[in-house]
């Protein structure tokens, strides 16, 4: 279920009053000034009531993994307030030669909305027998606030109890010491991340910038999710059933991979492409297209499509007034029913539902108007 700013709080205070940051280029004498006012435009102050993110940084976390959050759900023009934690309120010691000092102790996690375990160094032993003091600051998590981990943070909320009966994902190369560990729960070890709406978990590094990116997607839309990606330079969308270990990842060096029909085929997702057509522009048999495919995305040809026409579909749905029929249409699914059955397994939505919940402010210029009728 997406969370939406938590409105009903009273706004916190932000600390003591500081000289007003200049904005206008002539106000901007110093270079002092020139980095506050690039700041505040990457990471503009906190909304009245925004949605509280709690980021819980135990000992050995990876500083990179710890500052994922602040970077990409800081980026959302002010629609989350991020903060980090300790578990006792002290200076923690990072996997590298530095410390870092959280802002908030433990009792932050009591009013967050979402909390976040990025990873931290974790031993057989250490997993086996968690650290009492992080359990107990877990445990100060209110009823029904969202939970998710980057990498072996997933090893926390298991020891909680929180993932017994669930799929969840990790870092793929901890596979056999999580399930040896934690029998009752899914694991999926090639995915980047799983989404249970109360619960998610993601695989290690770069699949924290997916999940938090898709944090922002489901809660305020694609359309904000794409400016957030952008701010941070990264790519916009990875589907979390992506294969997180791809063999090989580039293409060979004599420039023969799929990348140009990949992007051939995204400006006719309303055509059929079906393999062989493919595998035709790319000068290539169908075996040796599907392969090197696989290789080079960690997807087959088809789920790579049907990924990339519910992406489109899902624009559409929030950003224009187009019936479920025409968005199938023109995201090339063969009808509304098949678009309806895709959406379903990956968002767990109708169309309409999905088109209620993240309605953009206003129709993106040349769909508006172009048809109107029932959804479905």
């Amino acid at each position: 279920m997406p969370l939406g700013p938590a409105s009903h709080r009273v706004p916190r205070a932000t600390g003591p009053s500081v000289r007003p940051i200049p904005t206008a280029p002539s106000q901007v004498r110093t270079p002092a000034d020139r980095a506050a006012a690039l700041g505040r435009l990457m990471r503009p102050e906190p909304r009245p009531g925004a949605h509280k993110v709690v980021v819980l940084a135990l000992d050995g976390v990876y500083p990179f993994e710890l500052g994922i959050p602040h970077r990409v759900l800081g980026s959302a023009d002010g629609r989350y307030e991020v903060v980090s934690a300790s578990v006792d309120g002290r200076p923690v010691r990072t996997d590298s030669d530095l410390t870092v000092t959280p802002g908030q102790g433990p009792e932050a996690l009591a009013e967050a909305d979402t909390v976040v375990i990025p990873p931290y160094s974790v031993s057989r032993a250490s997993a086996a027998v968690p650290d009492p003091q992080a359990l107990a600051a877990l445990s100060r998590v209110r009823p029904g606030t969202r939970l998710v981990s980057i990498c072996t943070g997933a090893f926390l909320l298991a020891a909680a109890g929180l993932l017994d009966g669930r799929r969840a994902t990790t870092h793929w190369a901890l596979t056999g010491h999580f399930r040896e560990l934690f029998p009752r729960v899914e694991l999926d070890a090639d995915v980047l991340f799983v989404d249970h709406g109360d619960v998610l978990t993601s695989a290690g590094a770069a699949s924290g910038v997916d999940v938090c990116l898709h944090l922002v997607r489901r809660d305020h839309g694609s359309e904000v999710a794409n400016q957030v990606a952008r701010r941070c330079v990264v790519p916009p969308f990875r589907e979390g059933g992506q294969a997180q270990y791809i063999e090989r990842p580039l293409p060979p060096a004599s420039g023969t991979g799929t990348g140009p029909t990949r992007d051939w085929a995204l400006q006719r997702l309303g055509l059929p492409l079906p393999l062989d057509e493919l595998a035709a522009h790319a000068a290539m048999s169908t075996r040796t297209f599907a392969r090197r495919f696989r290789e080079e995305t960690g997807l087959s040809p088809g789920r790579w499509l049907t990924q990339q026409r519910l992406r489109r579909a899902r624009l559409l749905l929030e950003s224009s007034d187009l019936p479920v029929e025409r968005v199938a249409h023109e995201v090339g699914f063969a009808t509304a029913t098949s678009l309806r059955r895709h959406l379903a397994t990956e968002a767990g939505v109708a169309p309409s539902a999905y088109r209620r919940t993240f309605r953009a402010s206003g129709p993106v210029a040349g769909v508006a108007g172009e048809a109107s009728g029932a959804e479905g």
